[in-house]
């Protein structure tokens, strides 16, 4: 029997041990200090590993055994905002580089070389398309140039990804080409109508990435008509495209759904879709939630939907000597002003009696002062010297019903409404709130 010779037995296990690295570089250098890497999965992330970057140069060792698939490494806070992905599959050692100006690049890894380029090549591909028809061609050879590029540039990197982990990535990503000249609407329609064919939503190693997320968003948000007559207009069909989306994602797990629901109503309520952003949540996120930190989100999603600017503002009511108010119903004012605060608040004690020596001048505007209070020991007397406010008193402070309605975590907290009640704006302290008040009179 033979014997393998010492140095060939080192070599065997530095090789397979090699496999498990990502290693490279960070640019500039004393930027950068340390690295965590992460495995994606369906609607979440799993810490795999972290090393320190030294003097711009890192080596994570990656556990034996570790899943294939998309790794997250986050090299700065916030987390979900300093990262990038990478394919792993333990096959390959990857070498990077990355820096500012740039974003990453890779050394070696067969993978994410192929990954990268196909992307960079087939959006530019893609866009060309778009622009053609954007410009309003008829040039039947430029078309035919554009769209014979195109598949090319599919089939042969779906050819190239062949026995790959990203072979479903570029697969998955086949996009709609026009066997002919047509109409610009009809391209448009032509595109909508298969967009989710190739598109497998109950795959997992898609689901443990951002592109079924990337897909589904650029769906609901860009797949429109080139021509709409209004804002409503426009969500009415986004709400439309978010119905189409759910009849794909039928039968995948609640959890998953809800987490891809979420990260479109992160964007349509960034975009003001408000509208879009309220169906997400109570059609089709709130049936899904199951555990605590879901109803936790739901609660606080609901609570920047309905506080959000342009919303009517929620019911308040109050005791003014033997009558009972209610913000709804109150007249007489141009803008309203909600504060809450506590007598027991230091800076609200160095706030509020500046903001009521400045609003004596602007008659237009009425304050409601709501208290935040355990007890009405301190807020009688306090309350008494801010006589041109209205007062209302919440019992309970943070847990009280105002606190929770308002989403009321610090004191001060203000709202500026018109004279419909809908918020104008949320400003941070009484300096801005006069601001806001004379640069809107």
């Amino acid at each position: 029997m033979k014997h393998i010779p010492t140095i060939l037995i080192f070599l065997l296990g530095f090789m397979l041990s090699s496999q498990n690295t990502i290693s490279g570089t960070f640019s500039p250098a004393e930027d950068f200090n340390w690295l965590i890497a992460y495995r994606l999965k369906p609607g979440g992330q799993a810490y795999i590993a972290d090393t320190a970057i030294k003097e711009g140069a890192f080596t994570l060792t990656i556990p034996e055994n570790s899943n294939p698939g998309t790794y997250r490494l986050v090299y700065a806070v916030p987390q979900d905002e300093f990262y990038f992905d990478v394919v792993y599959t333990g096959k390959e050692a990857i070498k990077l580089n990355f820096d500012l100006e740039n974003g990453v690049s890779f050394e070696s890894s067969e993978e994410n070389k192929l990954f990268l380029s196909y992307f960079q090549e087939i959006n530019k591909k893609e866009q060309q398309l778009v622009d053609f028809y954007a410009a309003g061609s008829k040039n039947e050879k430029t078309f035919w140039e554009i769209t014979e590029a195109l598949k090319t540039t599919q089939t042969t990197y779906e050819k190239k990804a062949e026995n790959l982990f990203v072979q479903k990535f570029i697969s998955a990503n086949r996009g709609y080409v026009p066997e002919m000249l047509v109409p610009k609407e009809d391209y448009i329609k032509g595109k909508k109508a298969t967009y989710f064919t190739h598109l497998p939503f109950n795959d997992t190693d898609l689901q443990a990435s951002d592109f079924l997320v990337d897909k589904a968003l650029n769906y609901v948000l860009t797949a429109l008509p080139s021509q709409l007559a209004s804002a409503a207009d426009i969500e009415e069909v986004l709400k439309e495209n978010v119905a189409a989306l759910a009849e794909q994602l039928k039968g995948l797990p609640d959890d998953y759904q809800f987490y891809l629901y979420y990260k479109i109503w992160e964007q349509t309520t960034a975009n003001s879709l408000h509208q879009v952003s309220d169906l997400l949540l109570n059609t089709y996120m709130t049936p899904r939630a199951q555990s605590i930190d879901q109803m936790k989100l739901l609660d606080e999603m609901a609570a920047k939907n309905r506080l959000r600017v342009g919303a009517v503002a929620p019911d308040l009511e109050w005791v003014d000597d033997t009558s009972v108010k209610k913000l709804s119903t109150v007249q007489g004012a141009e803008q309203y002003l909600i504060v809450f605060w506590s007598s027991t608040c230091g800076h609200c004690l160095k706030e509020l009696p500046a903001l009521h020596k400045e609003l004596k001048t602007k008659p237009t505007v009425k304050v409601i002062a709501v208290g935040l209070e355990n007890d009405e020991l301190t807020w009688k007397p306090e309350s008494a010297k801010l006589g041109d406010f209205e007062h209302a008193i919440a019992l309970g402070r943070w847990d009280s019903e105002y606190a929770k309605l308002y989403d009321i975590h610090k004191t001060p907290t203000y709202y500026i409404l018109d004279r419909d009640k809908k918020i104008l704006a949320k400003p941070e302290n009484d300096k801005e709130v006069v601001r806001f008040l004379e640069e809107n009179e």
